[in-house]
């Protein structure tokens, strides 16, 4: 569904991504692991369009064939069925939680995005957006200001946010991130559910979680890929024990 061929990009002196090749696969859920300024959310950034690389090229499969969109703009990488979660909460804080979904899903539509059109001329919007809410089990919270929910809650709107449309790859920026320990299965179940129906790649800090969800993972280090295999061959790699994970053992019961 996605692969970079020689993806790098320089700020400067630094080499924040370097000589990256990466293939996603249409059924599998690869997480991208690494220590801070590993690189990986400047990743995220060139597969999305945030930033153009440096050198190298990205393509992304629709239709049936290979499309070649290197430093093509977020919003056509989003209409092209390449959708991302963010790091730091991204939802309009003073919107309800259907509204937050609805105006997404009617971003994604053919030409309903007119803002001089009344929302109620687009049904079809509304029903989607419940139906999103009803996955992430959100739709109790439908008519709840976004900016009353729990953390976790606003994770998990984050999510439904990045699936409307109905995207083919779904970038997760660590949708743990902040969540309480009481809120963390829920998340997980989520990560899980998308998985079945779309291709996933997960930035993710919590080891736990990265064993437990991933067919494959992607270790970066400075930048470049130090290792690309199953969850268990990277847990035993010496250098990924070296470079992040210090001496890291699954908890039982969670692999």
């Amino acid at each position: 569904m996605l692969r970079t061929t020689g993806l790098t990009r320089r700020f400067g002196g630094l080499v924040a991504v370097d000589d990256v090749d990466f293939t996603l696969e249409a059924d599998e859920l690869c997480s991208l692991i690494g220590p801070n300024g590993a690189g990986k959310t400047t990743f995220f950034n060139l597969l999305t369009g945030v930033l153009a690389p440096s050198e190298g090229s990205i393509e992304f499969r629709t239709n049936g064939s290979w499309r070649d969109i290197t430093g093509t703009e977020p919003h056509e990488t989003a209409r092209l069925g390449l959708h991302r979660s963010y790091q730091i909460t991204n939802v309009f804080p003073t919107s309800t939680v259907l509204e937050n979904v609805r105006v997404a899903v009617q971003a994604h539509g053919d030409g309903s995005a007119n803002p001089i059109r009344n929302a109620r001329a687009f049904p079809e919007h509304t029903e989607e957006a419940h139906a999103i809410l009803e996955r992430v089990e959100l739709d109790d919270f439908a008519e709840t200001t976004a900016g009353n929910l729990s953390h976790g809650q606003t994770r998990q709107l984050e999510v439904a946010i990045a699936l409307a449309g109905d995207p083919d790859v779904l970038l997760l920026d660590e949708p743990n991130a902040g969540v309480s320990s009481e809120s963390v299965g829920t998340i997980i179940d989520l990560i899980e559910d998308v998985a079945e129906d779309h291709a996933v790649l997960l930035v993710e800090h919590n080891m736990d979680i990265v064993m437990r969800v991933s067919d494959r993972i992607v270790v970066l280090n400075q930048g470049s890929v130090i290792a690309d295999d199953t969850p268990e061959s990277v847990r035993d790699d010496p250098n990924v024990q070296k470079a992040y994970l210090g001496g890291y053992e699954v908890e039982e019961g969670i692999a």
